[in-house]
């Protein structure tokens, strides 16, 4: 591979002129390179544009937007300090996310190829390009399985009565009984002989059940049976892999197909398919909220929910917990954010677009959270139980808080289709954008080889991913699901990458020539803040919450399950996949590259060309491409 790989495709049917400007606004440089093209759209070479604004704006809506805005962001503000953890959010929020969102739509639009060919502009630190590569694969295998759940649990929400509402069923134990019903048969009693230091006699809640006298820590609930027994049919732990579950593979497949239908036609048949995926989630998110702040308790839901606890600000799990959710939530490091950039018009103000998204997916996480915790108060208040002891997060949330406070809702079935429909839509357009943004790195990094046959290429990687999740759908599949979200795409990998991303633009490639891109590209220089932010703040946020991640770093449990060491091995092999690219690749290209340190400084570390040489550089590429293809 040499270093000077990358090609970009042609962009326009006819004949294309470039114009360079030097950010001073003199022209210093004018090259016109006329690319003549007699082919049609349907053409497979072209690279294809967005077919209008709204489609760009609303798939990096739908990629940011996912499952963690519905289900971690809410249970983050509960569990750091409720309306308190908003504080470390913004901080990060400010001086991290929005500026590296910014980043990478630029990047991606300045030289409008994908996550691999953007490092032409610091070529040492394509290992970056690959490591998202990999990492996003892992997080397609991963992330998929979620939606799998979601449609099984859609699919069994359609029936006149839910089958997680009662222990009569035949994956039900007998310890099973409904917390909704449990303070008619459970009541306090005296524990004969036992006193605690003041004095006072211990009361255990005893309830009955079957005639007899027994503890209620023994009794289980029908929804996490239901999950349990049901649903993953889960094993012992990871040594016991276990049958695959066909109704889940069944499910997995129905995702795919999707997945694969929506961006096969490229990005302007994804950008059509996100005006539903995108938009419809809001309206069922009104829906919810509205039922759910009419029913009682849900107020008490909601105050736990934003109240502020400020003493949770001197732990820094509350600030490590912010730059994560922040990454993770706006789809940084992925390279998916690059791709989808590089669809646009070179002189698209790609800087008013990062800052309306960024602003719609925050809002977004909190919009949520009234949802979630209107509903999470219910509960609790049906329960008679506080807040705290219903709050989940992950799954939990999904799968077990939700389907049980739903059982005391007239039209109960209705409720959890909609639910599970919304959690669907909104984790598929984050799926699909993720794939959007592996394949569009893969096709311009190759496009003699992906170009013409890039509809099989996606279905080769659709169908290799299916079966590659099968491990997260067996009945040992959890643990391996746990794993994967502990290791392959955690928070201490996604902050490694990010890193190195932002050095390699800001450090060494040169944040002036960079700012001189921008300026170019939407005709003024943005606030000398993202300067800031791009060579102190972010790098130093980063890196300092890595190392915290690293040193309180504990090994990763599910309930009281232990993982085996051998399970622990496998998961930094899933991390290390990634991580290594970045290094391995820069010790690579150094030893190919000939000349001494100073000649390798220059090609490979920190280039002459700037943006505007750099675009004529590929544009001329693109010329050699038609010609050759």
């Amino acid at each position: 591979m040499s270093i000077d790989s990358e090609d970009v495709e042609l962009r326009h049917k006819n004949e294309e002129h470039v114009d360079v400007q030097s950010s001073s606004g003199q022209q210093t440089q004018s090259t016109t390179i006329a690319i003549k093209n007699t082919k049609s759209d349907d053409d497979p070479l072209l690279r294809g544009t967005w077919g209008s604004k709204l489609d760009f704006i609303l798939s990096v809506v739908g990629l940011a937007i996912g499952l963690g805005n519905v289900w971690r962001f809410p249970y983050l503000c509960y569990k750091n300090g409720g309306g308190a953890f908003l504080i470390p959010y913004f901080i990060t929020l400010i001086l991290a996310g929005i500026p590296m969102f910014f980043m990478e739509l630029a990047l991606g639009q300045m030289l409008t190829i994908g996550g691999l060919g953007v490092f032409k502009i610091a070529p040492i630190f394509k290992g970056i390009g690959y490591a998202a590569a990999v990492m996003s694969c892992w997080m397609n295998v991963y992330y998929i399985v979620i939606l799998a759940w979601a449609i099984f649990y859609f699919f069994m929400s359609m029936r006149a009565k839910l089958p997680w509402s009662t222990c009569d069923n035949f994956w039900n134990t007998y310890t099973c009984v409904n917390p909704y019903v449990r303070k008619e048969i459970c009541f306090d009693q005296r524990v004969p002989g036992q006193f605690l230091a003041n004095g006072t006699a211990v009361i255990a809640k005893v309830c009955t059940l079957g005639g007899k006298n027994v503890s209620a820590s023994i009794l289980t609930d029908p929804v996490k049976e239901f999950w349990e027994r049901r649903a993953l049919m889960i094993s012992s732990g990871i040594e016991e892999i276990g049958n695959v579950r066909w109704e889940l593979a069944g499910t997995l497949l129905l995702v795919w197909i999707v997945c694969y239908f929506c961006i096969w036609k490229g990005v302007k048949w994804t950008g059509k398919v996100v005006y539903f995926t995108a938009l419809f989630p809001y309206v069922l998110l009104t829906i919810l909220l509205v039922r759910g702040i009419t029913l009682p308790g849900a107020m008490e839901g909601i105050r736990f929910y934003i109240t502020p606890n400020l003493s949770k600000l001197r732990e820094s799990e509350v600030w490590i917990d912010a730059v994560t959710q922040i990454f993770f939530s706006y789809g940084l490091g992925l390279g998916t954010l690059m791709a989808l950039g590089s669809y646009n018009k070179f002189h698209n103000n790609v800087y008013k677009d990062a800052v309306i998204v960024c602003a719609v997916n925050s809002s977004t996480s909190m919009f949520a959270g009234f949802v979630i915790f209107s509903v999470v108060g219910f509960m609790a208040h049906e329960q008679q139980k506080p807040v705290s002891e219903v709050a989940a997060s992950g799954p939990g949330l999904a799968f077990l808080a939700y389907p049980s406070a739903v059982l005391q809702l007239p039209g109960s079935p209705l409720w959890s289709a909609l639910f599970f429909f919304m959690l669907l839509l909104i984790g598929l357009d984050s799926q699909f954008c993720t794939m959007e943004g592996f394949i569009t790195a893969m096709v311009d990094e190759w496009p003699h080889l992906l170009r013409r046959k890039k509809e099989i290429f996606i279905a080769v990687v659709c169908f290799v991913s299916y079966f590659v999740g099968f491990a997260c759908i067996t009945q040992g599949g959890m643990y391996m699901f746990q794993i994967l979200d502990s290791y392959a795409v955690s928070g201490f990998c996604l902050l490694f990458l990010i890193f190195f991303e932002c050095i390699s633009i800001s450090w060494c490639y040169g944040i002036e020539r960079f700012y001189d891109g921008i300026k170019d590209m939407i005709g003024y220089y943005p606030m000398k803040w993202w300067k800031f932010c791009w060579c102190i703040t972010t790098p130093f946020i980063c890196l300092g919450v890595f190392i915290f991640n690293i040193i309180q770093w504990t090994p990763v449990r599910y309930l009281d399950y232990e993982f085996p060491w051998w399970a622990h091995c496998f998961g930094w092999f899933t991390a290390l996949s990634s991580m290594l690219c970045i290094p391995g690749y820069a010790i690579w290209l150094w030893q190919k590259t000939p000349g001494d340190a100073i000649d390798k400084l220059r090609l490979i570390v920190r280039i002459d060309d700037d943006v505007a040489a750099l675009r004529v550089k590929m544009q001329a590429r693109t010329k050699k491409l038609g010609e050759r293809l």
